[in-house]
């Protein structure tokens, strides 16, 4: 049932802080935030046994619950918000797959308005600016070059709330893209991408900080031509999208992706389709016609993996429970390194006074029990 915990003592959980984690700790919620000390007569809820973490910040997912980012209607897109966040995302970035552009554009007006509304973070941009060889789920005839004209359009349709656009940047004005991208503030990411190691440290050094579900859609690592995956490792400037859902990646890959750029450059993402919370079936990404099956999504036609039925709080519990990740790590790679990324670590990301009431509640096994968002419980842990 959800609620307004207006004054609030979460007490007796290990909380996990940026400083580390805190045995028999507590977080003290004041209305819509986070505050230093108690006022007198709080509640006190006892969550002894339990622990309490940031809410999770998701710069890469495509929608949930049913509803498709790229192409519900405004209330779909509130559906797939609510869904991720019962799940634990309180910060929630939408990501829009290839489409044409006069539509991306609609999407981006539409999309910004909820940005405007608090509902969500930002606009991610997936394509079209992508590599034929290395599309994925995206339709091929509507891929394009990044022309830094195009981008600019999609920049300004969504007025402001553009936080990321995934580009493969060996194309034909990438570099150029990338810069203006870079100029702007807005993220530039490198993926669905062919390129070369050496194409990939341009790209860097022209300003891409970011590296789009590292591993998937992109070279695989060789010896004598080691690739994108090498140079986005390698570089402190790349954070490392990863996609810890059991199917994109081998916990090998994982384990080196953390062991190479360290838990401060992961950002663990869901790149969640609408079945995301909602089941097997038949769905759409963009335009192409979707299966689902044992929570897997592939295209129907050719078998590309398309999208993860991910909630960001089994990516949590499998990196600390399978991959033995250990939980403050794995608590920056989904909350503070995203918030940083995204510009909104002044107000969420991390457990401290006077940033927003955003949290999670687990078990001792890392089961999800409760969110808080804003100082409202979207679950409200009920133990006994």
């Amino acid at each position: 049932m959800a609620g307004r915990a207006d004054s609030t003592v979460l007490a007796g959980a290990r909380v996990v802080l940026p400083t580390g984690t805190v045995e028999n700790g507590r977080v003290i919620v004041e209305g819509t935030r986070i505050a230093g000390s108690a006022h007198e007569g709080a509640r006190t809820v006892d969550l002894t046994g339990h622990w309490v973490v940031p809410g999770f910040v998701d710069m890469h997912n495509h929608g949930g619950g049913g509803a498709s980012f790229t192409s519900g209607t405004v209330d779909e897109v509130l559906t797939g918000v609510r869904t991720h966040r019962e799940h634990g995302t309180t910060t929630l970035v939408a990501s829009t797959v290839t489409g044409e552009m006069d539509f991306l554009a609609q999407r981006a007006g539409i999309l910004s308005e909820l940005v405007e509304q608090g509902d969500l973070a930002g606009i991610h941009f997936e394509g079209p600016f992508i590599s034929p060889c290395r599309k994925g789920a995206h339709s091929e005839k509507l891929l394009r070059h990044p022309d830094p004209a195009e981008v600019r359009k999609l920049m300004d349709a969504a007025h402001g709330t553009a936080k990321m656009f995934t580009l493969a940047t060996e194309l034909p004005g990438g570099i150029e893209s990338v810069r203006l991208l870079a100029e702007h503030g807005v993220i530039a990411a490198i993926g669905h991408t062919d390129a070369t190691y050496e194409q990939t440290v341009e790209a860097i050094d022209a300003g891409a900080t970011v590296a789009t579900h590292l591993f998937n859609a992109m070279p695989p690592l060789a010896h004598r031509d080691p690739g994108p995956i090498a140079a986005l490792l390698e570089d402190e400037r790349i954070t490392v999208e990863l996609i810890n859902d059991g199917t994109h990646l081998h916990p090998a890959a994982l384990e080196l992706a953390y062991h190479h750029a360290g838990a401060a450059r992961v950002a663990l993402i869901t790149d969640a389709m609408d079945a995301a919370g909602f089941g097997d079936g038949q769905y759409q990404l963009g335009p192409l016609a979707v299966e689902v099956k044992d929570g897997v999504a592939r295209l129907v036609e050719g078998g590309s993996i398309a999208g993860s039925t991910l909630t960001l709080d089994t990516a949590f519990r499998r990196a600390v429970t399978l991959d033995r990740i250990p939980v403050d790590d794995a608590v920056q790679s989904i909350s503070a390194n995203p918030a940083r990324l995204l510009g909104v670590y002044d107000k969420v990301g991390s457990l401290e006074p006077g940033k927003d009431a955003d949290l999670v509640v687990l078990d001792a096994d890392f089961a999800l029990k409760g969110v808080m968002r804003k100082g409202d419980w979207a679950i409200e842990p009920h133990l006994g």
